[in-house]
């Protein structure tokens, strides 16, 4: 399993969805959604799974979305606020209507306790990836040569603190949100505590 074996999809959605993440995100986060779709494909693999390639990657860029200043609803959950931003480029990108849907799904199911990979493989495959982005679950399914390669590439800068600082502010305002479980959760000190803030440990037995 090695980076340059992974391609983004070429489409006209996979590129809007990158260039939207890269105009709106913080460097930090950026990484953060990048390393979760690679984390994703790594998984896909170990898993023997066979996800949309591209749905999953557009997912995955866009899945944080919502907690960005421009596309913060004042109601809706941060992960349902980003799903609708998902509907809206895809449709740009000329994607049929329930296509369209199943990005918001992935998107608002990557924020569940858990998903069936049978009932929901890229929602699957995004929950399990962001959750060991930001707490470690299930790393040592990966191997730690390409763990080391995507930390390499895409390094977490001050994730911990953005994201932490977000998702509290997130939970405050939408207290009936997944945003209130994670704090609730410990998010704060999982992020703070996950060995992949710090690399050299991975070197580790």
């Amino acid at each position: 399993m090695r980076m340059s074996d992974i391609i983004a999809p070429d489409t006209a959605a996979s590129r809007a969805a990158l260039e939207i993440a890269s105009a709106y995100h913080t460097p930090s986060l950026l990484n953060h959604v990048e390393r979760s779709w690679l984390w994703a494909i790594g998984f896909a693999e170990t898993r023997e799974l066979e996800p949309d390639h591209e749905l999953l990657y557009v997912a995955a860029l866009l899945h944080d979305l919502g907690i960005v200043r421009e596309f913060d609803n004042h109601t809706l959950a941060y992960e349902d606020a980003g799903g609708h931003v998902a509907i809206a480029l895809t449709a740009g990108a000329g994607w049929p209507a329930h296509r369209r849907v199943r990005a918001h799904e992935v998107i608002v199911r990557h924020n569940w306790p858990e998903v069936d990979p049978e009932f929901d493989t890229e929602g699957h495959l995004l929950e399990i990836a962001t959750a060991l982005d930001i707490s470690s679950a299930r790393s040592d399914e990966l191997p730690v040569a390409f763990r080391r390669e995507v930390l390499d590439r895409y390094p977490r800068l001050e994730l911990a603190a953005e994201f932490t600082a977000c998702v509290k502010d997130q939970a405050v305002r939408k207290p009936d949100t997944a945003a209130r479980r994670l704090v609730d959760g410990g998010v704060e000190r999982k992020l703070k505590e996950n060995p992949l803030e710090r690399p050299y440990s991975l070197d580790r037995p």
